[in-house]
């Protein structure tokens, strides 16, 4: 008879089977051949992410740098190329982190329930929308690796549970998390800030973290997949590079001094922070399609 923590193990298998076949049945279930370089960022991406360095933040950066694909499919791509590998990550935290059942669970599902609202939100948008939204959130990521690396992360506790208003406030804590993460904000810093400053041992996080992406990104996938606002192929190589690159951090490096990391992390989220802003600024000062300014109005009658 299974515990419930297997039983946890189970319904992440069953949320995996869910994410490939909602990608298998779509209509852009044959999207391409990803490049090399889009098989060796998600590696790397998701290597760190293992580490806690987050991969969403970092992915963005990259795509926004190189032109990838317009903004607007950013975070979708984001959430469907992760998925995966954020499932990997979670069978291997949620059996080695024995974080109370109850309080991993509710923290989880209510980051579910704030993952398909948000998706199904920003799914929908326009891309001056997105490339704000994405501009605010790369930015709130910055802030948190600069945080991280100026030690001024609240300290947290040592428990591992967590009960009465404590609870609810990391429910409703979670719920907020889940939707801003569609965005591309990442889960891991704004996690960690939650449970320690509810009291609980950081290393809490982990499993939180990873099992509430694990549940989230597959329900976020879904939205993003049915309204066709993503890169199908950049998708498939970040998840095809990104199981590989979990692999070698949990079971080969393990442990890595990432001060460095985060440092180059910051820059570069700050410029995809900046260059998204900017876009969003640029596409406003454009004049719509099929209207002319002031000015050329006026010439036209010269």
């Amino acid at each position: 008879m299974l515990n419930p923590r297997g039983w946890l193990l189970v319904a992440l298998g069953a949320f995996t089977l869910f994410l490939i076949w909602i990608w298998l049945r779509s209509k852009n279930r044959a999207p391409g051949v990803p490049s090399l370089f889009e098989f060796f960022l998600g590696m790397v991406t998701n290597f760190f992410d293992t580490l806690g360095i987050g991969s969403f933040a970092p992915t963005a950066s990259v795509i926004k740098f190189r032109h990838m694909m317009p903004d607007e499919q950013i975070p979708g791509t984001l959430n469907v190329g992760h998925a995966l590998p954020t499932l990997l990550e979670a069978f291997l935290f949620i059996a080695i982190v024995k974080v109370d059942i109850l309080t991993l669970v509710l923290l989880m599902a209510a980051s579910v329930a704030g993952a398909w609202f948000g998706a199904g939100i920003v799914a929908s948008w326009p891309r001056r929308w997105v490339q704000i939204g994405m501009g605010i959130a790369l930015l709130a990521a910055a802030s948190l690796f600069l945080m991280t690396n100026l030690n001024l992360m609240p300290a947290g506790g040592n428990a591992m549970t967590l009960q009465h208003w404590r609870l609810w406030a990391g429910v409703i804590g979670s719920l907020m998390l889940g939707a801003l993460m569609t965005l591309g904000i990442g889960l891991y810093g704004p996690c960690m800030i939650l449970v320690s400053l509810l009291g609980m041992d950081p290393h809490a996080a982990f499993p939180i973290m990873m099992g509430s992406c694990a549940f989230l990104m597959p329900v976020a996938s879904a939205r993003f997949i049915q309204a066709g606002s993503y890169s199908p192929r950049i998708s498939l190589g970040l998840a095809l590079g990104g199981l590989p690159g979990v692999l070698i951090a949990a079971f080969i490096v393990k442990s890595l001094s990432l001060t460095a990391v985060r440092w180059l992390v910051v820059v570069a989220v700050i410029y995809a922070a900046f260059a998204m802003l900017r876009s969003a600024l640029q596409s406003a000062a454009r004049p719509a399609p099929g209207h002319s300014s002031a000015a050329e109005a006026k010439a036209k009658l010269y």
